[in-house]
């Protein structure tokens, strides 16, 4: 089968490599569609590591095709969206049903061979755990590989104590930014102000629900929240972009009592500096976050259809054997996700 490998930082290739045959508890599935995340991104560029010789991708859907003895909850022929995680089950995070937080996670399309390929094997304890989740007959390829990334948003929003009716202010409209700017506005956000250098971003801000727009220059920003809030400051600011500054300056438009949330990864030796008596007299609180829950992925899965908006978020879609233009692409600030689908 074809499949994209991940060699070294700067170098990925298609390659013919053998198909996948299960074992007992394990399942091979065909996939429907992969797309390709800024955390990828970040394997290619080499500021975070991957497995050499890996097969990337780890926001991916497909058909089961093949069954390992001793799997009962799955048929071939189900459609699933997969939870990439391998999780040990037994950790402290696991048995709260924080999977995303395992001690010992390992990560389809980092740890073990991801969706850029024809198929992928799941492993037994991923199945066990119910990772792969069963998609509505008829489902979406396309829009069911942003179930992962989408499912990420929902734990950013979640984290940052989303109610309807909150004001959200959005630094960085690349597609994780547009998701949430998607995701706030389905969920019952007032106010939504997205601040991105990029015009082709903001424009696909505004077609999917920001109500405020700028360029991005930390006073227009100051200027455009303090307009929008009534100089409150915003409830929640999300900082969707990993750019030394942006930190400073989501502390800056976050109001009293509001939610920050770092939710780019940044490269190695970032730091900010932050005047902790202003978080303490404001009660702002400060968090990160990384991935999704099993239940936020169960939930996101579950609301995606409903998402004709998330379909804008795709601007660019590559086949299998020019799967490696899907990451080369993105250089282009124009590009924004890119997907990879099978060969005709």
């Amino acid at each position: 089968m074809r499949a994209l490998i991940f060699d070294r930082p700067g170098d990925i290739r298609v390659a013919d490599v053998p198909s996948p045959q299960p074992g007992p508890g394990e399942v091979v599935i065909e996939v429907g569609a992969a797309s390709v995340c800024a955390s990828d991104l970040r394997v290619y560029r080499g500021e975070k590591y991957a497995k050499p010789g890996v097969v990337p991708g780890h926001e991916f859907a497909g058909t089961v095709v093949s069954l390992g003895a001793g799997v009962s909850e799955l048929r071939l022929g189900d459609a699933v969206a997969v939870y990439p995680i391998i999780a040990c089950g037994g950790c402290a995070f696991c048995r709260r049903g924080l999977r995303n937080r395992c001690t010992s996670r390992q990560t389809l399309g980092y740890d073990a061979n991801g969706g850029l390929a024809e198929q992928v094997l799941l492993p037994a304890s991923l199945v066990a755990q119910g990772h792969a989740v069963k998609l509505a007959e008829g489902a979406d390829w396309g829009r069911a590989a942003l179930t992962e990334p989408t499912a990420c948003v929902l734990n950013s929003l979640e984290s940052c104590r989303f109610r309807a009716g909150v004001s959200v202010a959005v630094l960085g409209a690349g597609p994780m930014g547009l998701l949430h700017v998607l995701l706030a506005r389905a969920l019952g956000a007032a106010e939504i102000i997205v601040a991105e250098p990029v015009a082709v971003r903001r424009a696909a801000a505004a077609e999917i629900g920001a109500t405020h727009l700028c360029s991005g220059d930390v006073d227009e920003v100051r200027a455009v929240v303090d307009e929008a809030t009534e100089g409150n400051g915003c409830d929640i600011v999300i900082v969707s972009v990993g750019l030394n500054g942006l930190t400073e300056t989501a502390l800056q438009v976050a109001g009293r009592q509001s939610s920050v949330n770092l939710f780019a990864g940044f490269p190695p030796e970032s730091s900010a500096i932050v005047d902790v008596n202003d978080l303490h007299y404001r009660e702002v609180s400060l968090t990160g976050t990384q991935n999704a829950t099993p239940d936020q992925f169960r939930r996101t899965a579950a609301l995606l259809p409903t998402l004709d908006a998330v379909d804008r978020i795709v601007s660019h879609r590559f086949a299998l054997s020019s799967a490696d233009q899907a990451y080369t692409s993105r250089d282009d600030p124009a590009v924004l996700k890119t997907a990879v689908l099978p060969d005709a």
